[in-house]
């Protein structure tokens, strides 16, 4: 294996890191406890003047605090609010030239005093562009320098030195969830918005309208409220949902007939009519409801297939989707 050999952790050696690992993750639970425990009408004010901004939200921070504030303006951009990473090293040879009068900035320093931050502090108060300063030290240069200053617990880092950032970047992390999604609250930001900026991948699919993957046409197992259960069961055989929808002559969905339905009536089955074996008012949907919905509703139920429907007493059946559809897109 080269020079990194495999060793064999003796019981006492397993336990000693398991226990560190605890000791890290209670430190930092507790830390952020006492964030939430203190957040205070500062928090209110940051989210209200995020709101009103006009321009971009320029997130900024060196080393650790810097990979914490791309998160930060990533999750920002993707929830409705326009937001940007600028290297505090880079804003210093030009791109400072990117940073608006429009814009608001969120600084991050766990002490306060960075001294690569001090040219785009600089810049930003001569060209009057709010700050929103978070850090752990109320009387700081970065706090003092701020329009709104958040301010950290200061509880030390779960590095056992005290010195890798650890504790300091999980509550900068943490409080850029919570303006992030506060403000997402505030703009009353939706599913449907959501979509607009996640249209690929798992999260893009699961908010798609059921529509999108609905069988629809021919491919729907529906029966004649008339008809008696032998063709009814060669209609379920030839679509293969499982399910049939029994209709009126008028078009209108009456009832379905599924696997249990069957299960339940064996007895003299073929002698009967789908009327007398089918399920009325069954579980319709409107064909906007999206994807992640429709899975959770299906499971909740414990049904494997639903019909969609356009009418808004889900009389006439437009479509249908199994879920297998709803795992498969998931899954893609």
């Amino acid at each position: 294996m080269g020079k990194w050999e495999k060793r064999n952790l003796s019981i006492l050696g397993k336990d000693k890191i398991i226990n560190s690992g605890i000791r890290v993750l209670e430190l930092e639970a507790k830390a952020i406890t006492a964030l939430s425990e203190n957040l205070s009408s500062t928090f209110c004010e940051a989210v209200e003047i995020l709101s009103k901004c006009t321009g971009k939200v320029i997130v900024t921070g060196m080393g650790k605090s810097g990979h914490i504030g791309q998160k930060i303006a990533a999750t920002f951009s993707s929830t409705g609010t326009p937001a940007q990473f600028i290297h505090p090293g880079e804003a210093s040879h030009g791109d400072l030239g990117n940073i608006s009068k429009e814009d608001i900035l969120i600084i991050l320093s766990n002490s306060g005093e960075t001294p690569e931050l001090y040219n785009i502090v600089t810049y930003s108060k001569k060209s009057q562009i709010p700050i929103i300063g978070i850090s752990s030290k109320q009387s700081s240069t970065l706090s003092e320098n701020s329009n709104i200053s958040l301010i950290l617990p200061d509880l030390g880092e779960a590095c056992p030195n005290g010195l890798a950032p650890t504790t300091s970047t999980t509550l900068m992390l943490s409080l850029g969830d919570a303006l992030c999604v506060a403000l997402m609250e505030e703009k009353k930001f939706s599913k449907s918005d959501f979509l607009e900026f996640h249209p690929g991948g798992n999260l893009g699919a699961k908010l798609k309208p059921i529509s999108a993957i609905m069988h629809s046409g021919v491919e729907l197992p529906l029966i004649n409220i008339g008809n008696n259960m032998s063709e009814a069961l060669i209609e379920m055989t030839r679509k293969g949902f499982g399910i049939t929808g029994v209709i009126s002559e008028n078009g209108d969905l009456e009832g379905v007939i599924s696997d249990g339905d069957l299960r339940r009536n064996m007895e003299g089955l073929l002698e009967k009519g789908v009327s007398e074996v089918m399920t009325r008012n069954p579980i319709v949907l409107n064909p906007s409801i999206n994807v992640s919905d429709t899975l959770n509703l299906m499971n909740e139920n414990k049904i494997t297939s639903v019909f969609i429907s356009e009418t808004k007493d889900g009389n006439f059946p437009i479509g249908i989707v199994h879920l297998h559809d709803c795992l498969r897109l998931g899954n893609g």
